[in-house]
C-alpha cells in the first residue's frame, strides 16, 4: 500500500462526500458513522471535531469520528462518538486502525485532556477497558408470526397486551416530533437522567430525512408511547423510546417494540438493534425476555490527565443523590435545565 497520511476531516473538497461513501461500503461502520450523526451533533451541542481520515493514493482507508467535549467540573475530553451506542474507527485494515488511533492519541496528549472514549465493538492495544455495557441485536424475519415463534413465551403474552387495550400505533416524522419530545421528557426524568434539547432530536430528523422516524403508541387519541428509530443498510435502530406511567397498565413499551420489530421485517430489514444496556439494570433484563442475547461492548479510554476510568454509571454512590433529585423535578423544570447539563455527559 502507498504512504498513509492522516488528515483532518475539512482538509480537501467535498469532504463529507468522501466520508460517506467509505462508511457506506465499510463492514465495519455503523449508522453512527454517517455524517448526517455528526453534522446533527455540531448543530445541537458546542462539540469541536477533531475527526481524521486516513488517505493513501488518494484514496480513504479509514475514518475516525472524534470530538472535543468539555467536563464537570473542569478538564475535557475526547469522545468517539458523542452519544452514539457505536464509534470508533473504520479502517480497511489493522494498520490502518492504529495510524488513526495514533494520530488521536497524539491530539489528545498535545490538548491535555482528561482522557480519550472510544466507544468501538473490538478493542485496541492495551488500553483500559470498561466492561459496563452491553448490546442486544437479533436477527428478525418478515414473517410476524415467525418473529413472535423467536420471542420467549412470557414475552410473547406480553406483546399481544397492546391489542386488548386496543392500542394504536402511527409512524411519522416531524409531525410526531412534539409529542414524542412530552413522552420522552417524562420518560427519562423518572429515570433521573437529563433529557436532551428539542433541537438534537429535530436535527437528527432533518439530517437523517426518511432513514429516521418515529414510531408512536397511542391511546384512543393520546400519545403514550414513541421510539425514535434508524434504519441503515438491513438494520433497524430504535434508540430513544419511551412511555408514559400510566401506559405501563397497558404494556405500551412492549407493544411500540413488537410494531416497530414487524414494520422494519416487513420492509425487509433484518438485524434489530436493541441498543446498549448496563449490566443490572432494568432495561437488560427487558432485552433477554424479549430472547436478545448481550454482547460485550469493550469501550476503551485512553488516559493522559486523569489516572482512572470515569464512572458515570447510576450505579456509582455519587450520583445517587442527583438522581433521585431529579426524579422530583417538575418535567417542564427538566426541560429547561436538562440541556444545560447533559452536554457535559456526552
Amino acid at each position: 500500500m502507498e504512504p498513509l497520511h492522516i488528515e483532518p476531516l475539512e482538509t480537501g473538497g467535498s469532504p463529507g462526500t468522501a466520508w460517506d461513501e467509505y462508511v457506506a461500503r465499510s463492514p465495519h461502520a455503523t449508522m453512527f458513522h454517517q455524517r448526517a450523526w455528526m453534522r446533527a451533533l455540531e448543530k445541537s451541542f458546542p462539540y469541536r471535531s477533531y475527526s481524521c481520515v486516513a488517505k493513501a493514493g488518494g484514496q480513504v482507508r479509514g475514518v475516525l469520528p472524534l470530538y472535543h467535549v468539555r467536563l464537570l467540573p473542569v478538564g475535557s475530553s475526547l469522545v468517539s462518538l458523542p452519544w452514539a451506542v457505536y464509534g470508533g474507527a473504520c479502517a480497511d485494515s489493522e494498520a490502518v486502525r492504529g495510524a488513526l488511533y495514533n494520530h488521536a492519541q497524539s491530539v489528545a496528549k498535545k490538548m491535555r485532556v482528561r482522557y480519550m472514549e472510544l466507544r468501538h465493538q473490538t478493542a485496541y492495544g492495551e488500553w483500559p477497558v470498561k466492561d459496563l455495557y452491553v448490546t442486544f441485536r437479533k436477527e428478525i424475519f418478515a414473517d410476524p408470526e415467525k418473529n413472535l415463534a423467536a420471542i420467549p413465551r412470557k414475552q410473547r403474552r406480553m406483546v399481544k397486551q397492546g391489542d386488548k387495550h386496543d392500542l394504536t400505533m402511527e409512524i411519522g416524522g416531524e409531525s410526531l416530533l412534539q409529542g414524542f419530545y412530552e413522552v420522552y421528557s417524562h420518560s427519562v426524568r423518572n429515570l433521573g437522567t437529563p433529557v436532551f434539547p428539542f433541537s438534537w432530536f429535530a436535527n437528527l430528523l432533518r439530517e437523517f430525512g426518511d432513514s429516521c422516524r418515529i414510531l408512536g403508541v397511542f391511546k384512543e387519541r393520546s400519545l403514550v408511547a414513541a421510539v425514535m428509530t434508524f434504519f441503515f443498510r438491513d438494520e433497524i435502530y430504535p434508540y430513544y423510546g419511551g412511555a408514559l406511567r400510566s401506559a405501563f397498565q397497558y404494556a405500551a413499551n412492549d407493544f411500540m417494540y413488537w410494531k416497530l420489530m414487524c414494520y422494519g421485517g416487513e420492509l425487509g430489514y433484518r438485524v434489530f438493534d436493541f441498543g446498549r444496556s448496563k449490566q443490572g439494570t432494568g432495561a437488560f433484563d427487558f432485552k433477554r425476555h424479549w430472547g436478545f442475547e448481550p454482547t460485550p461492548l469493550p469501550y476503551q479510554y485512553c488516559l493522559v490527565e486523569q489516572r482512572t476510568i470515569p464512572d458515570l454509571s447510576p450505579k456509582n454512590p455519587k450520583l445517587s443523590l442527583p438522581i433521585r433529585i431529579w426524579q422530583t423535578l417538575p418535567v417542564p423544570v427538566t426541560q429547561w435545565l436538562g440541556p444545560k447539563v447533559i452536554k457535559f455527559f456526552p
